[in-house]
C-alpha cells in the first residue's frame, strides 16, 4: 500500500508539472515550470516509474516486482488529477491544448513512440542520478531543471505526463493504450541505457584485457 500510495502521489506531482505546461503560451516556459514535478518526486521520495526503473539492475528481485504497482499508481495519481480538473473553469483551456498534444503523440509510428520515450528516460536518468549523486545543492536542482527541460521541449515521450495528457484530451482509447505501452517499453530501455553501459564500462576498467610478452 505504500509503494502504491507513494506512486500515486508521484503520478499527481507530474501532472502538476503537465497543467502548468499546458496553461503556458510558450513552450520553453511551461518546460521550465514542467520541472516541478520531479522536483516533488526527488525531494519528497515519491515513486515514480520512469525514475525508478533506472535502478531496476542495482536491486533485487523485490524491488522489480513493484515497479509494476508503481507504474499504476503513476496512472491513478495521473487519471485522478485529469479528472478532477475537468471539473474545473480550466478545463476548457487545458481540454484544447491537451487535445493537440495527444493528436501529434497518438498520429506518430509507434517505432517514434517508443524512440522518443527512450530519450526522454535518458534524460530523467541524468537529471535523476544528478539530484541523487551530486553533493551541492545548487547542482542537484540543476540537474532536475536540465534534464526535464530538455525532454520538455525535444517533444520526448514521458509515459506519466501522457496518462495525464490523455485524460485531459479525453483521448483514451484502445489505440491509446497500446501506444501508452510502447511508450513505457521506450522509457524502460532508455532509463537502464546508462546504468548498463556504466557498469560495462566499469567492469572493462576493473578487468582489462592482460596480454603475455613472450
Amino acid at each position: 500500500m505504500k509503494t502504491l500510495l507513494s506512486g500515486i502521489l508521484a503520478g499527481i506531482s507530474i501532472s502538476l508539472g503537465g497543467t502548468v505546461f499546458l496553461l503556458c503560451d510558450s513552450k520553453i516556459t511551461g518546460a521550465i515550470f514542467f520541472t516541478v514535478g520531479l522536483f516533488c518526486v526527488c525531494v519528497f521520495g515519491f515513486n515514480l516509474f520512469t525514475g525508478k526503473i533506472c535502478y531496476v539492475f542495482d536491486n533485487d528481485a523485490q524491488y522489480a516486482l513493484k515497479l509494476p504497482l508503481i507504474w499504476l499508481g503513476n496512472l491513478i495519481g495521473a487519471v485522478f488529477t485529469g479528472f478532477i480538473e475537468t471539473q474545473t473553469r480550466l478545463f476548457p483551456s487545458l481540454s484544447e491544448k491537451a487535445a493537440s498534444v495527444c493528436d501529434i503523440k497518438l498520429s506518430q509510428s509507434l517505432l517514434s513512440a517508443f524512440i522518443l520515450a527512450f530519450l526522454c528516460d535518458i534524460m530523467i536518468y541524468i537529471a535523476v542520478e544528478g539530484y541523487k549523486s551530486i553533493q551541492h545543492g545548487t547542482g542537484k536542482f540543476l540537474a532536475i531543471f536540465f534534464g526535464v527541460t530538455v525532454f520538455v521541449i525535444c517533444g520526448f515521450e514521458h509515459c506519466v505526463a501522457n496518462m495525464y495528457y490523455f485524460t485531459v484530451g479525453q483521448a483514451w482509447s484502445l489505440n491509446t493504450v497500446l501506444y501508452l505501452l510502447v511508450m513505457t517499453a521506450g522509457n524502460t530501455v532508455g532509463g537502464v541505457f546508462i546504468p548498463l553501459m556504466r557498469k560495462l564500462i566499469d567492469q572493462k576498467q576493473k578487468n582489462p584485457d592482460i596480454k603475455s610478452e613472450k
